[in-house]
């Protein structure tokens, strides 16, 4: 309401960050809060510049519970046609068994894809979303990854993911879960906390994304989840399902995800480093720059008096 009183000051952009952050917040919403959200944010997208509607496409894309009226403003595919309420957690959500026929991408659309980079909040939050979402809100979420506009990692050098991929499935048959993480963090550049967190996760979607970044072919990723956890792999159910999600899962997806984990360790080393005062970093240099200078000013006095004293001699 301040900025609203300032003459010049469009606080439109503002509002619908802020009633978009609101509303991915909660996994679900009543019919109400869904009709308000709808009403509120389809006025504003049409008025916001194109930087913060492609800001508020690439937050509610991997949002499950985004109305299809939302969806369809922003050019989002809901999951399903008829969807105009989230749908609750425990309701199951499955990837389309038909492929999508492939759609060709004029200059625009490419160019948008490659440049629109991941900040660290936000893969700290898409990271921390999808960890902290169920079977179906994760597949869910990783569908609707390919139509992000966000930039994915780049492509594991070939010849790196072939050595990567034997030393894998080699400590797989072993049961060595220590020395497949090890080997998978190398591999996909992770810290090893994020490297175990997607290892040892129950559900085996983070796995299934880091196998599908490393190029594994479908029939050693079974192989995978079949040796390396023997209580995992002993479930039929849980190695179907996750093969089929394997099979569904697009590299372009499983790519925007490993950004987000790479990004989410850039913004936990921002927060724990950053400075107290505002100005910290610039007196921090002013002062280094300062005791340098004094520092070299007595080595250049001693050298200059050096020769004289030779001469003397």
């Amino acid at each position: 309401m301040t900025l609203s009183r300032r003459e010049g000051v469009d606080i439109r952009p503002t509002l619908l960050r802020v009633l978009t952050d609101l509303y991915v917040q909660a996994r679900a919403h009543s019919v109400g809060e869904a009709r308000q959200f709808v009403e509120l944010t389809s006025r504003l997208i049409d008025q916001v510049d194109d930087a913060t509607r492609a800001a508020v496409r690439a937050r509610l894309a991997i949002y499950p519970g985004t109305p299809a009226e939302i969806a369809r403003k922003l050019g989002l595919k809901p999951a399903h046609g008829d969807m105009h309420v989230p749908v609750p957690a425990e309701t199951p959500v499955p990837l389309p068994t038909t492929p999508r026929p492939a759609r060709a991408l004029n200059e625009v659309q490419k160019r948008l894809a490659s440049n629109l980079s991941m900040q660290p909040k936000d893969a700290a939050e898409i990271s921390g979303m999808f960890f902290g979402a169920s079977a179906s809100e994760r597949a869910l979420i990783l569908y609707n990854l390919q139509e992000t506009p966000l930039r994915a990692s780049a492509r594991i050098p070939a010849a790196r993911a072939a050595r990567a991929i034997q030393i894998l499935e080699m400590a797989a048959f072993a049961t060595d879960v220590e020395n497949f993480t090890l080997e998978l963090g190398e591999a996909l550049i992770l810290p090893a906390r994020i490297a175990a967190q997607v290892v040892n996760d129950p559900g085996g979607e983070p796995l299934a994304c880091a196998a599908k970044a490393v190029d594994m072919p479908s029939a050693v990723f079974q192989r995978v989840l079949l040796f390396l956890n023997p209580e995992f792999g002993s479930s039929v159910h849980n190695v179907y399902r996750l093969s089929r999600l394997y099979d569904r899962l697009s590299e372009r997806s499983a790519l925007i995800m490993l950004a987000a984990w790479r990004g989410s360790t850039l913004a936990v080393t921002r927060a724990k480093y950053h400075p107290s005062l505002y100005d910290d970093e610039r007196h921090r240099a002013r002062s280094a720059s300062a005791q340098t200078g004094r520092a070299v000013q007595p080595d250049a006095s001693m050298v200059a008096r050096t020769p004289a004293r030779n001469i003397g001699r």
